[in-house]
């Protein structure tokens, strides 16, 4: 509307003014929301829900008592100074990942080394001292997991000391522990009883708390740590197709039982004759199975064969040989990052030599573990085995299958492997109606009832998974749909659902029916945290003075959220979307805000669009 003005129209002088008092109220309306205050006011929102969680979960009766020095008594003071707060319009994702910081706040425990006369700080995984763990009751199983949600602890002093402990501390010196919860002749330090990516795990945790001094003390460290699985756990039989990759026991990469060890134990002869398709469930089906071979004349004819009735059948697996490429991969970086700060030559030979390794390991695991016909990574038997079948394909699909989208290392550019995913959302596959399996259901061996990893889910896998395929998304995708959020989500969703309305996380569920977990009470073997703040809600830590948002939370599952009290590099940071800022005002209010050090920074309109934060920027007026 144009309004001319003369002297002649001063009558209309009364209806412009009323035009002018309504244009400014509308303004006033449409004016940008306070930013910073309801940044202060959900942050005491996540606050008071953390704080009237704890006081619930507290309340628990029959649940593990804590390992360490933080309790019912003082573990709220330790929780607010200590993690990222959040909170979302999804009440059940909130009290999770609540639940999940307190059940880890149990398993803190002090830790005095005996001969060092030193102080550490561990994290446990089953409550108490239990044999198969190292003298302090920490376990390397759950490490690589564990790593990742700790590193957002804001205070860095408690994993780097758990860092120490495994890789120069008690239990990179000292052999695991020997008697009937060992069922394996290799000996080996504690901190590699069982397989894990704890020096990839290392790098994560220096993402986001950078600490170049004892980043470089603890490089040789992280060396001898990966000789030790070099040394002992490579097939090493000239001219075999699995010579040259990592092997493990079933056991001791953490799964007990599986299919892919299964069949080749099945087809073998000599000691393992005594597995037979009719037979092999007595023998090599959980745990009340293998004691009907301890002790028993067979095992005493083939000593070398078993271990307290445990067959020493190895396997190369997409898992470990993951792992151990993720572990080659860190060394390179972190010393790349030495050589550019010392520009010492040694240093930078390292890092290439590491980077070498690591690519001839990730060339060798994908000619050999990918199956063309399958169209998935499957197991071999490994090439150097004293008895059974030798270089054997296992031709059952797996969860382990997934393991190389979580450290990256399928190519980028070669999208051959992309078929594999079609299971991971197939009613043949892995996708039933409660949780994730860990075997493919329509193999005839899948069984989720026995204490194994034939088709029973287990939340260690479903951290396993679960990152893969987010990295599948942002890593590999050239678009992400909205369907594929979905099924992230719905991934995600099941496992919340699972931890009940009295909240708990434990060893296993059944994926078919299974209501809740099963097995040990508020058990730290797997990862939600992190599986929160960097896969679903993606937050990206970077060695660089930045980081990156890019959320793979589908746009019509929540009306808000609020992830903040972030220690990053040293700052604070706090991260809100809201899909209305304004509800009095009609249309799409969707906005993404991040501030640093309680500087706003970013503004986005969508939620899909990725954010790049540069620290060097922060106070700049950017």
């Amino acid at each position: 509307m144009i309004f001319h003005f003369s002297k002649a129209r001063t009558q209309y002088y009364p209806v412009l003014s009323l035009l002018l008092i309504i244009f400014t109220i509308i303004s006033c309306n449409q004016a940008e929301p306070d930013y910073t205050a309801e940044l202060n006011r959900l942050k005491r929102e996540a606050k008071d829900s953390l704080l009237n969680d704890i006081v619930e979960f507290n309340a628990y009766k029959d649940r593990p008592e804590s390992d360490g020095p933080y309790n019912s008594s003082n573990n709220s003071t330790f929780l607010q100074d200590n993690i990222p707060l959040f909170i979302s319009s999804d009440k059940e994702f909130t009290e999770v990942y609540n639940y999940r910081w307190w059940m880890i706040s149990k398993h803190l425990r002090s830790w005095k080394d005996p001969e060092e006369n030193k102080d550490y700080w561990v994290f446990t995984e089953f409550f108490g001292w239990p044999a198969h763990g190292s003298v302090s009751g920490a376990i390397s199983c759950p490490a690589g997991h564990q790593f990742y949600d700790l590193r957002w602890l804001r205070d860095p002093q408690y994993m780097e000391s758990y860092i120490d402990f495994y890789m120069k501390g008690y239990a990179s010196k000292h052999e695991q522990r020997e008697g009937p919860n060992f069922h394996s002749y290799i000996k080996r330090p504690e901190s590699h009883h069982f397989s894990s990516w704890m020096i990839d795990g290392t790098e994560a945790f220096l993402k986001v708390h950078p600490n170049n001094a004892w980043r470089d003390g603890l490089l040789p460290y992280l060396e001898k740590h990966q000789q030790v699985w070099d040394e002992k756990f490579m097939v090493h039989k000239e001219g075999a197709k699995t010579n040259g990759l990592y092997k493990i026991l079933d056991l001791y990469d953490g799964m007990e039982f599986t299919i892919s060890a299964t069949m080749p134990l099945i087809e073998s002869d000599g000691p393992y004759a005594i597995y037979t398709e009719q037979d092999w469930k007595k023998y090599y089906l959980g745990w009340n199975t293998i004691g009907n071979l301890q002790g028993a004349e067979h095992t005493k004819a083939y000593p070398k064969a078993f271990a307290h009735g445990y067959p020493l059948l190895y396997l190369v697996r997409p898992s470990i040989n993951s792992y151990y490429y993720a572990n080659l991969r860190s060394l390179s970086n972190l010393y790349g990052l030495k050589a550019d700060e010392s520009d010492q030559q040694l240093d930078r030979l390292k890092s290439e030599t590491y980077l070498n390794r690591a690519n001839s390991l990730q060339q060798k695991a994908l000619s050999v573990l990918w199956d063309e016909e399958g169209q998935f990574f499957y197991s071999y038997t490994a090439a150097d085995n004293a008895y059974g079948v030798k270089d054997k394909l296992s031709k059952v699909r797996e969860s382990v299958g997934y393991t190389p989208w979580y450290f990256n290392m399928v190519p980028k550019d070669d999208k051959k492997y992309d078929v594999a995913w079609e299971m991971l959302s197939s009613q043949n596959g892995f996708d039933n109606a409660k949780g994730m399996t860990t075997a493919e259901m329509q193999h005839p061996l899948y069984n989720e009832e026995a204490y194994a990893w034939n088709g029973r889910g287990w939340p260690f896998q479903n951290s396993v998974v679960n990152k893969a395929y987010a990295n599948y998304l942002k890593n590999y995708k050239k678009e992400i749909t909205e369907s594929d959020k979905e099924l992230l989500y719905d991934l995600i969703k099941k496992l919340v659902d699972m931890h009940g309305e009295e909240r708990n996380i434990g060893e296993w569920y059944i994926p078919s029916n299974g209501e809740q977990f099963g097995g040990v009470k508020d058990y730290f073997h797997s990862t939600f945290p992190d599986m929160l703040i960097a896969d679903l809600l993606g937050f990206k830590a970077t060695h660089k003075d930045e980081f990156s948002l890019q959320t793979l939370l589908p746009n019509d599952k929540w009306d808000y959220f609020y992830l903040g009290n972030i220690r990053y590099h040293g700052h604070d940071i706090d991260i809100i979307w809201k899909k209305d800022w304004s509800p009095d005002i009609e249309g799409d209010q969707s906005k993404l805000c991040v501030w640093v050090d309680h500087q706003l920074v970013s503004k986005s309109n969508s939620l899909s669009e990725k954010v790049i934060i540069s620290l060097d920027e922060v106070g700049k007026g950017h």
